[in-house]
């Protein structure tokens, strides 16, 4: 057992007769009785109070402790202590990569998982807190399955740090008890040719080449607010998607595609007319904007859209003024009340995405070269979102089949030539 258990109930003097006998102290009756201490790896005393009559618990701890040191699973308690949302804040200010991705992530945890968790310390939790969190979250009305896991997905890399920083013996998201959220993927429906025609013609002049970008070429809405002069190849047949406009806590900038994924994507005739008559009608505009985050370096574009100041286009405010009152008059949701329209999450400009998917898997295109042309991170992601829709093959199997068991026997094709031509006892 490592360190030693003081009696704060008694203490030693020494007599007349110069021997060492116990006494009350003035303690005695009040408060915790026992004190369990130790010195931690980091050199300095550590210690926990116990109630009267419980030695063998103070004993015991003092046990665990120990055998945590000598197999590397030790956890200062002290340290421990700290709550869920300081330790997050702690981590998120350390959290590699994009500052695009830790806002988000930040936004997250703020918005959904602090109200649930924040105020617990690293070393109560337990599963059945996350077993409450996902609760909540598949709860929610206002959390879609996809957003739920990302959530968790952030709540579990916070633990998991705890872990590596020694604050948890282990992570609470690892029980076997313990489920991620319910993931039920919503297929996606897309667009008719008549709907994207009725919102290009309810959109502004200046952004209905828009339309024509995202239906025609897939770019996401930042890379087509971010697309410029030269990304066009107009010889070529070819439009490279090099950037994206990202607002990062209230600041534009220029970024990378999603994934750091440039690409070429082809660009069909129809749309390199309608970009160039957009071009006659609004001439690009040079924008200078920070690179990657609000602090980085400033770099410029020739953007084909801009807002009628000749700035980047804000998403916040062309999803509402722009946007949303044209899927309303092309009747894909209902008009403003008091001025506000209903959320459409699925009528978003990713709507545009959707819809040149489906004409690409349509025509009989292959989902690797949809993959890429869409900027998808792997071919099987574009396989989980778009399977469904590509062309059904039971049409070709019934053909098949019924070619061969229809009475064409004759046929060098069937089942009957896989057995070869009957021939004689050898």
């Amino acid at each position: 057992m490592a360190g030693h258990i003081q009696d704060r109930w008694y203490k030693t003097e020494t007599n007349n007769e110069g021997k060492a006998i116990r006494v009350k102290s003035d303690r005695y009756g009040t408060g915790l009785r026992y004190r369990a201490r130790y010195i931690g790896p980091d050199g300095t005393e550590k210690s926990k109070s116990f109630p009267d009559r419980q030695k063998r618990l103070a004993e015991q701890w003092l046990t665990d402790i120990a055998s945590d040191m000598s197999k590397g699973r030790y956890v200062d308690p002290q340290a421990a202590r700290i709550t869920f949302r300081r330790y997050a804040e702690k981590w998120l200010r350390h959290h590699p990569g994009e500052v695009s991705s830790q806002v988000e992530i930040e936004r997250r945890l703020r918005l959904h998982a602090l109200p649930v968790i924040g105020s617990r310390p690293l070393d109560s939790f337990r599963p059945e807190h996350i077993r409450e969190l996902v609760g909540a979250l598949d709860a929610s009305p206002t959390v879609g399955s996809a957003y739920a896991r990302n959530i968790y997905g952030d709540v579990r890399a916070v633990l998991s740090a705890a872990v590596d920083d020694g604050l948890l013996p282990r992570n609470p998201c690892s029980a076997r008890s313990v489920r991620p959220p319910t993931a039920s993927r919503r297929r996606v429906v897309p667009w008719l040719p008549p709907q994207v025609h009725a919102v290009r013609t309810a959109l502004p002049e200046r952004y209905q080449a828009m339309v024509d970008t995202g239906a025609g070429c897939g770019l996401r809405q930042g890379e087509i607010f971010g697309l410029a002069e030269d990304a066009l190849d107009f010889e070529g047949g070819h439009l490279r998607v090099i950037r994206q406009v990202r607002l990062i806590r209230g600041t534009a900038v220029f970024a990378p595609p999603k994934c750091d994924k440039e690409r070429d994507v082809p660009l069909p005739s129809s749309v390199a007319e309608a970009l160039r008559v957009h071009m006659d009608s609004f001439k690009p505009v040079e924008v200078t904007l920070p690179w990657r985050k609000p602090d980085g370096p400033k770099v410029s574009a020739r953007l084909l859209f801009t807002n009628t100041a000749s700035g980047v286009v804000w998403r916040s405010n062309f999803n509402i003024q722009e946007w949303k009152s044209a899927l309303a008059a092309a009747g894909l949701i209902p008009e403003a009340k008091d001025g506000k329209y209903e959320s459409a999450r699925e009528h978003g400009m990713h709507a545009l995405r959707h819809f040149y998917a489906s004409l690409l898997l349509d025509a009989g295109e292959n989902i690797k070269a949809v993959s890429q042309y869409l900027g998808h991170s792997d071919p099987a992601l574009t396989l989980r979102v778009y399977a469904h829709l590509m062309p059904s093959s039971e049409h070709r199997t019934r053909k098949a089949v019924d070619g061969v068991f229809s009475g064409h026997t004759d046929d060098a094709d069937g089942p009957q030539t896989a057995q070869g031509p009957e021939t004689g006892p050898l």
